[in-house]
């Protein structure tokens, strides 16, 4: 049995195990068998050497009404909201500068850039604020680094208000989720038509697609993966080793992917919201985790189990959420709550999802040239 799925494979079932037990016996080894997952996964967190640094980025600000998001909302309620960007800097052994990544570029500053259907699907989340954009946090922070200086762009996934404007980094090569550059040409489905996404967004000869994962994703018709070009993964090559990623088992999740070969940032498959769609786990410091959600949820409450994620009418006579896969990404959050409970002391994990007011305001420290 794989230890990331002991919990969700129901492991106390008596039967499972092929003996007998009485109620007590069976507490008691349920008991141990928690501490001894909770420190495994502390021991396998605690080994990699490498940390990186973690720096917010205002990338913008939509409004969005409660009662699309969350279950016993208040229907009048509507709630303006960052997207939120994040300033990853890596530095391996060896090497003379750090490699920066940005993971989410937030909304564009320039509304008509949108597609018609992109910009009517705006104007039902007005106010929606630009500046700063992305590109104007990441100048305003420092002048040592500039979009010139960034050298990867990471997307957890590929709605409008995530992708910022990937023209501003030039220099960068473009990581997304197995199946996004189709997405973005044929779309996926009525509720998520072709004309809801830009098809020239990303630099075909700068975009690297990560590897399909098997039966992680939503529905046998979804998108189907671009090789990358040969270009782009030269590109790539003085950053990352493509050649060696490969999905696994790891913690509480089916499918993460080690970015950097080191541990230090690893790709987490997390279905359901959208296809392609990804978090990261960094590790910070000794123990210190960060946990970038992206939309795995749009409310923290949620995540917290407070709420749950709202169902309204699809327009075609039945229901859907704000989310491609309800199940998938319940079944996603579910892992993400898993893992938080997995970490106790002396190992240290803070979940950011993209759309967290409340995480921003308390948090404007860290913004950059501050740090997580």
């Amino acid at each position: 049995m794989p230890l990331y799925s002991y919990k969700s494979q129901q492991y106390l079932s008596v039967a499972w195990w092929g003996c007998s037990a009485s109620s007590d016996e069976t507490k008691s080894f349920e008991a141990k068998l928690d501490f001894h997952f909770h420190f495994l996964v502390s021991s396998i967190m605690e080994s990699s050497p490498v940390t990186v640094t973690i720096s917010a980025l205002d990338a913008g600000h939509l409004t969005l009404p409660e009662r699309l998001f969350v279950t016993d909302a208040d229907s009048e309620k509507r709630t303006t909201v960052p997207s939120l960007s994040f300033l990853i800097q890596h530095c391996a052994p060896g090497k003379t500068r750090p490699t920066r990544m940005l993971f989410d570029l937030g909304v564009k500053r320039d509304i008509e850039r949108y597609t018609p259907s992109q910009q009517a699907h705006i104007a039902e989340r007005q106010p929606v604020i630009v500046s700063p954009d992305c590109r104007e946090s990441l100048l305003s922070g420092s002048a040592t680094i500039t979009p010139k200086d960034i050298d990867l762009v990471m997307l957890s996934h590929v709605h409008w208000d995530h992708v910022g404007t990937p023209s501003d980094f030039s220099s960068a090569t473009f990581l997304v989720g197995a199946g996004t550059l189709d997405l973005l040409k044929n779309g996926d489905g009525p509720l998520y038509p072709a004309d809801l996404f830009n098809d020239d967004e990303l630099p075909s000869d700068r975009t690297i697609e990560l590897p399909p994962v098997s039966l992680s994703g939503v529905g046998s018709g979804r998108p189907q993966r671009t090789r990358p070009s040969d270009s782009a993964l030269a590109r790539i090559a003085p950053y990352l080793d493509a050649d060696i990623w490969t999905w696994r088992p790891r913690f509480t999740f089916s499918s993460t992917l080690d970015l950097f070969g080191d541990g230090s940032v690893t790709v987490i498959d997390t279905p359901g919201h959208l296809h392609g769609h990804v978090n990261l786990l960094c590790q910070v410091a000794n123990s210190k985790y960060v946990y970038l959600g992206g939309d795995c949820c749009h409310d923290p409450r949620i995540l917290a189990g407070d709420k749950g994620i709202a169902m309204y009418p699809d327009g075609r006579g039945g229901l859907r959420s704000v989310h491609v896969d309800t199940g998938a990404a319940a079944t996603s959050l579910d892992r993400i709550r898993d893992f938080v409970e997995s970490c106790q002391r002396p190992v240290e994990t803070e979940v950011v999802v993209a759309h967290d007011g409340a995480w921003r305001e308390r948090n404007k420290h860290r913004f950059w040239p501050g740090k997580l």
